[in-house]
């Protein structure tokens, strides 16, 4: 096991620990107050889920010191918990060590956030980034917190009620030297919290795609730590004491660091960040304009109306928040332009470009112009998935291996292989649709003229073939035999001829050329026909030299249809025995309601069958598509080959 994971399982045991200890101390009360239930309860469940994910992330991790600073941050609320119990249960039962124990703990606070400056500066791999400057920065976090801790400790200052009769049994310091050591110190800490956050903005700059969308995730639980602060001095400012606004904040510390912590480890991808960002800094902005409404109010009108004003100060918030939850749409769109304005420039642009697209003044093909352009980014590609087609192909057929998936009612339909924000693919689905619609149309085109040209070529070739066939053969004999009849005319009456011998010599040639002309006509189209397709799978059964099973399902059929399919099920079966030494062939014909006709032929060959490298497939696919059918071929090697053509056969 490694030492961060080590640490980690140490952490949370102590966390636990001290867990069942802050219940201990808690139940021994004799009298126990609402507030200190409730602190328990929270920081136990917050220590508890600080603590899992730390182990988790660990577990999956275990080399990264980030697991352990996240048990850290979940040891902190059950510590902090158990002093304040510990002191407030000895407000009624005296306990050993309450008064110095509560001078000791008065500035742990600070344990609130030194972890999470230490995550600022390990975050994501778990190691520091090299060169002086955040190594000065994790000294400087190392050593102010204990340092504050113990000047804290010095203060003579009396406590807050209920604590106001405990005394300082440690050592103390006069007051204003403590002012002296803890300014500087307090200032010293926001310099920390600043040079923090600019080693995670060098990070960014210099990390790759991963590392930034994990430091986006990260970013939105690290704004918690200067949120808390801020949110403890307006809570000091206003009510002089502590309120809700200063468990909001140590409750993001607790909860949402840790969680988006591990999901910018672990799944940095599951959400769009830059979505979620813009959706939070909107409502944090509507959230913070509401806070001034009602502080405003609630100052003014206590200073006018007295403690009543309460009511007339949350009526003038809620009639304020009716105006600000309509303006949230436009603040986004505010909140985007200051914070990503090269998304918002993309979706300008892609607008725009569908707005030109719907005028007649720009095609759609070009969006990936436009994007490179809008994005800055000059590799970023647009692939289609063309229907029936299962990988993504640029506008020149280039494969588009990877990137945001494009999705239209649930599907994917395009992919945009480059940094690009979840929005703009969204934002692009229309204007890639069509694309892909015109790319389909175009190679449909493409097909039928290609096909078209394959057609008239094996037309002339066929002519030519007959042309020679005739010419060889059937008219060779015809010619011979017209010569022989008018050799024997010529010599009936004076006996130097034998007739007979010569008739019956014409009479063999003449059969013998009907038996070429009945060949001819079998390669146009099988005799075997004339009784059905059965009959004639049936002849090309006994006719294949391996096992060939075949099954005839449905309707009569129509000639052509019968004929195409007669040829489907020959060009299959002559190449599964020829090309992939099949040894076993099944051909299965069967008409379907819905006016088609099916043709399977599986073979249990070495596959591997192209249509592109052999005449024969690709006339095959021809002879179904001029019928206005499709011919699909799977044929993984090894696998067997599968020809199956769809055949209309409305009659």
């Amino acid at each position: 096991m490694s030492w961060p994971r080590r640490l980690s399982s140490a952490t949370a045991s102590l966390t636990a620990v001290v867990s069942v200890a802050c219940c201990a101390v808690t139940a021994a009360a004799p009298d126990v107050s609402a507030g200190l239930v409730f602190a328990l309860v929270s920081a136990v469940l917050a220590g508890a889920l600080a603590t899992g994910l730390g182990l988790f992330v660990s577990r999956r991790r275990p080399a990264n010191l980030v697991g352990f600073l996240l048990t850290f941050i979940g040891l902190v609320p059950p510590v902090q918990t158990l002093l304040d119990a510990y002191a407030e249960v000895s407000l009624s039962r005296p306990l050993p060590g309450a008064e110095a124990i509560h001078q000791l703990a008065a500035g742990l606070w600070t344990l609130w956030y030194a972890p999470v400056l230490l995550l600022m500066l390990y975050f994501p791999g778990g190691r520091l980034p090299p060169g002086r400057f955040p190594r000065l920065v994790l000294y400087g976090v190392l050593s102010v917190t204990p340092a504050f801790i113990l000047v804290a400790a010095l203060d003579p200052t009396a406590y807050d009620p209920p604590f106001e009769e405990f005394g300082h049994p440690l050592p103390t310091l006069p007051a204003p030297v403590i002012w002296l050591l803890v300014l500087p110190l307090l200032v010293l800490f926001m310099a920390l919290l600043i040079s923090s956050a600019l080693v995670m903005r060098h990070r960014y700059r210099t990390g790759g795609p991963v590392e930034r969308a994990q430091l986006k995730w990260f970013r939105l639980g690290a704004v918690a730590l200067p949120g808390t602060l801020l949110l403890c001095w307006v809570n000091y400012l206003l009510f002089g004491e502590l309120t809700a606004l200063i468990w909001v904040g140590l409750a993001a510390l607790a909860i949402g660091v840790p969680s988006l912590t591990a999901l910018a480890i672990l799944r940095h991808d599951l959400y769009d960040v830059d979505r979620t960002t813009s959706a939070i800094v909107t409502w944090g902005l509507l959230s913070a304009g509401l806070l001034a409404v009602y502080s405003a109010v609630s100052f003014t009108g206590g200073l006018a109306l007295g403690r009543g004003s309460a009511v007339v100060s949350a009526g003038v918030t809620a009639l304020v928040a009716i105006v600000l939850v309509p303006a949230k749409n436009r603040l986004r769109r505010s909140v985007d332009r200051r914070f990503y304005p090269v998304r918002e420039r993309a979706l300008a642009a892609v607008a725009a470009l569908e707005r030109e697209v719907h005028a007649g003044r720009a095609r759609p093909e070009q969006l990936e112009e436009v994007l490179r352009d809008a994005l800055r980014q000059p590799g970023l590609r647009v692939g289609f998935l063309l229907p029936g087609g299962t990988e993504f192909h640029d506008m020149s057929g280039s494969p588009v291996a990877g990137g945001i998936e494009v999705r239209l009612a649930g599907r994917a339909i395009g992919i945009l292989d480059g940094p690009c924000p979840r929005e703009v693919a969204d934002a692009s689905a229309l204007l890639v649709e069509t694309v892909r619609l015109r790319l389909e149309l175009r190679q449909a085109l493409g097909e039928a003229e290609a096909s078209r040209g394959r057609l008239l070529r094996t037309g002339y070739r066929e002519r030519r073939r007959l042309e020679r066939d005739l010419h060889d053969g059937a008219q060779s004999r015809l010619v011979s035999l017209g010569m022989a009849l008018r050799l024997a005319q010529r010599h009936l009456d004076d006996g130097s001829v034998d007739v007979d011998g010569l008739l019956d010599q014409a009479v063999a040639e003449l059969g013998t050329a009907v038996a070429e002309l009945r060949e001819l006509a079998h390669g146009l189209r099988p005799s075997s026909l004339d009784d059905g397709l059965g009959p004639a799978l049936e002849s090309l059964t006994l006719r294949a030299p391996v096992r060939l099973d075949w099954r005839l399902e449905g309707r009569v059929l129509p000639d052509d249809v019968a004929t195409t399919a007669y040829y489907v099920a020959s060009e299959a079966v002559t190449n599964a025995v020829k090309h992939a030494k099949a040894t076993n062939i099944g051909v299965v014909v069967g008409a379907d309601d819905d006016g088609t006709l099916h043709v399977s032929v599986e073979d249990d060959g070495r596959g591997g069958a192209d249509p592109r490298r052999g005449s024969g497939l690709a006339g095959l696919r021809d002879r179904v598509a001029a019928l206005g059918g499709v011919l699909h071929i799977t044929s993984g090697p090894g696998q067997g080959t599968t020809v199956r053509a769809v055949l209309p056969c409305v009659s």
